[in-house]
């Protein structure tokens, strides 16, 4: 299912070389930060089921953690805040196809460790997930779950069930979803869940150039509650350093982002929206492209604007983009 480049994008592969030094380095190794490619421990799990129900705000519904953690019969907490859910987002298909709903939420605001979804269009949907079957859409942590369980869910799904889930999720609203705080000191975290989560003990550590994205409410997003958002902490000017790179091009570091992606960053046709998603992922998806892991259809017009950025740059780039409204 391969789709045609629209014209206005075709401004990124014509515009002359911004430079062909390699990215700059510095402290950096090239290596996938562990704070963005988050790897489980070993001993990972999450807490026990004690069947007690479990109950979420603002809804009538009550769960056993089990319930609540089946992938093929997505727990839906929120009924009326979305369509009816086609079969491949609540239940998906056995044994391979987990529904979509319980990664990317029945509403598609998703979590760091995946994607949000919402509101992308469908043409690009389908063409990510034909990525990911043609061995295209990678990761550069081969360790990270979600990543390669959607290479796995990917090769497995029907045409017809990519494509009523594109659909469906097209039709859904990008809503306010992640807090963007800059800070220079951030919680000490964990990974569980694929996400960094904060350390039961409490404690704070230097942001240190990163990323920390986690949960507002722990207990909530364990149990999937598409109502329970994430708040990521961000270095300090790192929003500023990043509106100046992704609307004028940073003094000719690259290529302004609205070229492709509109000048309110919601995407122009088939090219998806970059306003208000994780910062996590956004990063991921730079460095991924930058790195040449990630080779699908849409990866020429990223060579030219990722060409001279180091991870500070993509940093800011993904916190400025993040604290914009969807």
């Amino acid at each position: 299912m391969k789709i045609l480049i629209p014209a206005l994008a075709l401004a990124v592969l014509m515009a002359p070389s911004i430079g062909a030094n390699p990215p700059q380095q510095g402290k950096e190794t090239g290596d996938p930060p562990a704070w963005a490619y988050p790897v489980n421990p070993p001993n990972d799990a999450t807490a026990p089921d004690d069947g007690s129900l479990k109950h979420v705000p603002r809804s009538s519904k009550a769960m056993t953690r089990t319930q609540a953690l089946d992938a093929f019969n997505v727990p839906d907490w929120h009924p009326d805040e979305h369509p009816a859910m086609p079969e491949v987002v609540e239940h998906g298909r056995k044994p391979a196809v987990r529904g979509c709903g319980y990664c990317h939420l029945p509403n598609g605001l998703g979590r760091p460790e995946n994607a949000s979804i919402a509101g992308l269009p469908a043409a690009y949907i389908e063409q990510q997930v034909d990525d990911f079957r043609q061995g295209d859409r990678k990761s550069s942590q081969p360790k990270m779950t979600p990543p390669a369980a959607m290479v796995l869910i990917a090769a497995a799904a029907t045409d017809e069930e990519v494509k009523a889930a594109a659909e469906y999720f097209s039709m859904l609203k990008l809503k306010p979803w992640i807090r963007v705080v800059e800070a220079n000191t951030v919680p000490k975290t964990r990974v569980s869940g694929s996400m960094l989560v904060r350390m039961e003990g409490g404690g704070t550590e230097p942001i240190a150039g990163r990323i920390i994205e986690t949960p507002e409410d722990l207990d909530r997003t364990e149990l999937r509650d598409a109502a329970s958002g994430f708040i990521a902490y961000v270095p300090v000017g790192s929003i500023k350093k990043g509106e100046a790179l992704v609307t004028t091009g940073g003094g000719g570091k690259t290529i302004q982002c609205s070229v492709c992606h509109g000048v309110e960053l919601r995407g122009i046709g088939p090219v998806p929206p970059l306003a208000g998603r994780s910062p996590s992922y956004i990063f991921r998806q730079l460095f991924d492209l930058q790195h040449g892991v990630r080779k699908g259809a849409w990866s020429e017009l990223m060579k030219a604007p990722l060409a001279r950025l180091n991870q500070d740059d993509m940093v800011s780039i993904a916190a400025y983009l993040a604290s914009r409204t969807p």
